[in-house]
């Protein structure tokens, strides 16, 4: 393990397995609701517009997260900050998902734009940003699909 990461916050020998559920009914249309726990989430196309379209929501969990990645390391650091903005673009070429042969159905590329508000130095923003690059599982999602991942910290002024 790299000296600047983070020890485990669970014991690295123990399984710490989980499991996630997701209930969809979708009636014949682009439009499709899920539960989540107690939460409803709609996901429909932009032409309906009834919700965000599904690879919306992929960089709506991207950013969302990071905010938790980021949080969890924080806290490990006892790094201060007051708050996160983070903004999330996606190229997508839509003839994948169009059946197109040879055309990725996916995300070609996502930048991010992390603006942490904190007065920390640049070197403890560095050890988080690596921190949270390795323990983000939907950032490493992202890049085991080959994704070009661009993103890019900033540290503002506290809130």
């Amino acid at each position: 393990m790299s000296d600047d990461l983070l020890p485990p916050s669970v014991d690295p020998n123990r399984k710490a397995l989980g499991i996630r559920r997701v209930a969809m009914r979708n009636e014949a249309s682009t439009r499709s609701v899920m539960m989540v726990r107690d939460h409803v989430v709609i996901t429909d196309e932009k032409e309906s517009n009834t919700g965000p379209t599904p690879l919306e929501m992929t960089l709506a969990s991207l950013c969302g997260c990071e905010g938790v990645i980021i949080n969890r390391c924080a806290e490990a650091m006892k790094f201060e900050y007051s708050a996160v903005d983070i903004e999330a673009d996606g190229e997508v070429d839509q003839r994948g998902s169009r059946g197109v042969q040879g055309v990725r159905p996916y995300f070609n590329w996502v930048k991010m734009r992390i603006r942490i508000h904190t007065e920390e130095s640049d070197e403890r923003l560095a050890r988080l940003k690596r921190n949270v690059e390795y323990r983000c599982p939907v950032m490493n999602l992202f890049s085991s699909a080959d994704v070009v991942l661009d993103v890019t910290w900033e540290k503002v002024a506290p809130c």
